[in-house]
């Protein structure tokens, strides 16, 4: 049965005013426009909806059997469209980012602090699934764009936009005993602490090493950014960090950075999203915030 849904919503009017009158006034047409309206929908329903009586009219158990479904469904899809309208005012609302936990404590922080303070009803859901797990759950829905470091494997349904510039830089301790500036060729004579393959910062530097045919054999891989710093900040060996995630750590004389002949190209953080999708209201939001604040 295919029945406009205008009439649903006429008979809902009527049966909650119990008067046509009243109920073509609430609803800003004629009354003969409303009488046409609950004809109509009787005669595809196949019965009658109410009884007229002196004072208005009254349901018949039919139609006060339908009106119990149909005013639910109005409610409901009333409900729907001031959720929308909070949405779209950003009253309301889940952004989903897939995000490394490195940058969420060495860059996004402040940003989601900031945001937090002008939005505070947007939820904001952190997902630190590997980058590669990241981007099926973002071509599945399940997050509305990743902030990683940048270059990455090209994906065909992946756009990626650059929001801040970074510097790679070798690091060690001051106690360790090392040359303030190295042949990137000779970076295999010193004790290296890298992350391993696969991590978005050791891909870059080994395809920046590659152009000039040198591959590392790092004395220590370690997952974590945290403890890549850690120990070299002991004096373990020279890490590989991102020059404005150590400025205090430079600035207290924990780390130097050694400088390489030659220099590590810049890189970017950047967003990835999937193409030919829209972005819920809150999420547009954020990517716009994220891209002015950088």
């Amino acid at each position: 049965m295919n029945i406009d849904f205008e009439l649903y919503r006429i008979f809902n009017q009527v049966a909650n005013a119990q008067n046509i009158t009243l109920a073509a006034n609430e609803l800003h047409i004629s009354q003969p426009a409303v009488s046409k309206a609950i004809k109509t929908l009787e005669d595809q329903l196949g019965g009658k909806l109410f009884v007229r009586t002196k004072k208005g009219v009254i349901k018949t158990p039919e139609g006060e059997e339908l009106h119990k479904y149909i005013k639910s469904g109005i409610d409901f899809i009333r409900n729907g469209e001031n959720q929308f309208t909070n949405m779209v005012n950003l009253e309301y609302g889940v952004i989903k980012i897939g995000i490394s936990r490195t940058l969420v404590e060495n860059y996004l922080l402040p940003h989601l602090k900031k945001f937090h303070e002008e939005h505070p009803n947007i939820k904001i859901e952190i997902n630190t699934s590997v980058s590669s797990q990241a981007i099926i759950k973002l071509r599945d829905g399940l997050l509305d764009f990743i902030v990683t470091n940048l270059p990455i494997t090209s994906h065909s349904d992946i756009e990626s936009i650059n929001l801040l510039s970074i510097q790679d830089v070798f690091v060690a301790s001051p106690s360790l005993d090392v040359p303030d500036c190295i042949k990137l060729s000779d970076l295999n004579k010193y004790p290296l602490i890298l992350q391993p393959k696969g991590n978005t910062t050791r891909d870059y530097l080994d395809s920046v090493l590659a152009q000039y045919n040198i591959f590392v054999e790092p004395e220590m891989t370690l997952a974590s950014y945290g403890l890549v710093n850690s120990l070299t900040k002991v004096g373990y060996g020279i890490g590989y960090q991102v020059a404005s995630f150590i400025e205090d750590d430079i600035k207290e004389n924990k780390l130097k950075i050694i400088k390489t002949d030659p220099e590590i190209p810049k890189r970017h953080i950047g967003l990835l999203i999937k193409k030919n999708t829209e972005p819920s209201f809150a999420a547009r939001e954020f990517i716009k915030y994220l891209k002015a604040e950088n």
